[in-house]
């Protein structure tokens, strides 16, 4: 793979779900991350709901993720980080595809501009997420200014004039963060994934280069002592991971209640959130509710 590589090109997509693009009357979603891992992470939990109540996800990694180890990189780490995603395709019921740009390299070109947009159009979305542009990692910043600028250049004709444009904007959505400069994250919508929840967990458990081996922060320290310690350390992922979606569901109880009710609100333990982007259509509430159609009555 070339060091100046940034048209990007398919590494493989996967379905686990028997997923097309013939029009059934369902939602279809596409979520983009920076890493194969980072949609996973964040909205792992609502995917399995739409993909449950038969809808289409699809989560997209910009790059291959062939940096991101402690002891492997190049081309082995990257066919490990895609076969660890296609499992949790499987696990959640959606569709994944790894784009082949190098980790740590991606950039906010035309080329990758075009790219982004023309998955949009392909997938036909009604929702796509993405990151915000506030993070300390430049791959996660650039993907969020990817998935921004493809905000309504998906509509215009002569733009990838090869693919054809979306009728309408979807909506845009960005993954929750802790990022306070130049503002905080919103939530504008939080949904409660206790249904799913174990679901996401194996997924997220499964992607042992990056949480039980540590990704590039770990060491062999942290896995020395055989199927014991990792076994050990599955364990410690898994309450982490679940740790984290119950600090979610605890910040954005006020948010959970006007979604689902105080009652219904209440019993959740898990969730993830999403604030809306103003660059993509700006949705009522009731056409929100039809996005998450397992919000359920209040």
């Amino acid at each position: 793979m070339s060091a100046a590589l940034e048209t990007p090109k398919s590494k493989t997509s996967h379905s686990s779900a028997g997923q097309s693009n013939a029009p059934d009357g369902k939602l279809r979603v596409i979520c983009f991350g920076a890493h194969p891992d980072d949609c996973e992470i964040k909205a792992g939990g609502a995917a399995a709901c739409w993909a449950a109540a038969g809808h289409h996800v699809k989560f997209v990694s910009l790059t291959n993720g062939d940096i991101g180890h402690w002891r492997d990189a190049g081309g082995p780490l990257a066919r490990r980080r895609n076969a660890e995603v296609q499992r949790a395709a499987d696990l959640l019921g959606i569709t994944t595809e790894v784009l082949d740009n190098h980790d740590g390299e991606l950039l906010p070109s035309l080329e990758n501009r075009r790219a982004v947009t023309r998955l949009i159009r392909d997938w036909r979305a009604d929702i796509v997420m993405g990151p915000r542009t506030n993070d300390y990692h430049p791959d996660h910043r650039y993907t969020g200014t990817l998935v921004q600028d493809a905000a309504y250049m998906v509509a215009v004709p002569f733009f990838c004039p090869d693919t054809p444009p979306l009728s309408q904007n979807p909506v845009f959505l960005y993954y929750s963060d802790h990022f306070q400069k130049p503002y905080p994250f919103q939530a504008d919508v939080v949904v409660g994934i206790d249904p799913v929840i174990e679901q996401k967990l194996d997924a997220l458990v499964g992607m042992e280069s990056q949480f039980v081996e540590g990704g590039v922060s770990g060491s062999p320290e942290l896995i020395a002592g055989g199927e014991p310690k990792l076994e050990e350390r599955r364990k410690v992922v898994r309450e982490s991971f679940r740790k984290r979606d119950a600090g979610l569901a605890d910040k954005y109880r006020e948010q959970l209640v006007a979604w689902y009710g105080k009652e219904a609100a209440g019993k959740l333990k898990y969730a993830e959130a999403f604030e809306i982007c103003e660059y993509g259509k700006q949705p009522t509430k009731d056409e929100l509710r039809k996005l998450f159609p397992f919000f359920g009555g209040k």
